[in-house]
């Protein structure tokens, strides 16, 4: 396979490891690099949403503890019952809305606009959000006290996610907090619901363009993989350490800016912000 292409697959790698779980949306940052990189075809959409399983990897082992505790003490503890209840009914509003409004959002939603819109918009929520949280006890401290209610309301928010340039992880956690979740509380949940929602994306998109790929595509593919792994590992154990003692405010003026760079690449021609 051509070494220039693994170079290419590698640097998309790190763009999605490095902004899934961020709140600063995944999808803008590999619409620009795949332009950058003319890596761009319909073939490299899928290898897009195949590489998020790397980034799943990623939060699989930061958790697994967390997430083997609850496997193997769900017969006999309420609290394992609890948590895999929660997580189930916070992916479901994803997975039916996914499925009914795919092509939708395909055709009406994937244009410079509306990803600038929703980066400029996201950012002044995570503004309102932190200010609103300053100096109220939040309700929910840990995510292992979450009510089935409070599971569905973030599920419901986590379908703006849909929305390019939102942000999957921007939409759980600051909408999460905004329900009266912790900081922590709120992102923990957060990678807890992107475990199934990811790979069932991802399921879904291969099966779907199945006919794209090839056994030639393995190395590409395989590439993408261990460096969405590589750096979602260390950008997930970054943000555990950075939410403890700081808040969102400088995600939300980043997003702000992007936005900008996102009407500036638009409208000068330099990228195609349609899908």
């Amino acid at each position: 396979m051509d070494p220039l292409l693994l170079i290419k697959a590698a640097v998309m790698g790190v763009v999605e490891g490095l902004t899934e779980f961020l709140p600063i949306s995944s999808t803008g940052h590999l619409i620009l690099a795949g332009a950058l990189l003319d890596f761009a075809d319909a073939k490299a959409k899928v290898f897009e949403i195949a590489i998020q399983s790397g980034a799943i990897l990623a939060v699989v082992l930061v958790y697994w503890q967390r997430l083997a505790g609850a496997v193997i003490h769900l017969p006999t503890s309420e609290g394992a019952r609890r948590f895999v209840l929660n997580v189930v009914i916070g992916f479901l509003p994803a997975a039916i809305i996914g499925l009914l409004a795919y092509k939708t959002i395909k055709v009406y939603l994937f244009n410079a606009p509306v990803v600038a819109t929703s980066f400029i918009v996201g950012g002044l929520l995570i503004l309102w959000a932190e200010k609103r949280q300053q100096g109220h006890e939040p309700r929910v401290a840990h995510a292992d006290t979450m009510t089935a209610m409070d599971a569905l309301k973030v599920g419901l928010v986590q379908c703006l996610g849909m929305i390019p340039g939102t942000s999957r992880s921007g939409a759980t956690i600051i909408g999460g907090m905004l329900l009266g979740l912790s900081r922590r509380a709120a992102t923990d949940f957060s990678f807890f619901l992107a475990i199934p929602t990811l790979v069932g994306a991802g399921v879904y998109s291969m099966w779907k363009e199945r006919a794209l790929l090839s056994a030639t595509d393995w190395p590409m593919f395989t590439v993408g993989f261990v460096v969405s792994f590589a750096s979602a590992w260390i950008c997930v154990h970054w943000l555990l350490r950075y939410i403890a003692t700081h808040r969102f405010t400088a995600f939300a003026w980043y997003r702000i800016a992007f936005g900008g760079v996102v009407l500036l690449t638009h409208f000068m021609g330099w990228v195609k912000w349609t899908d």
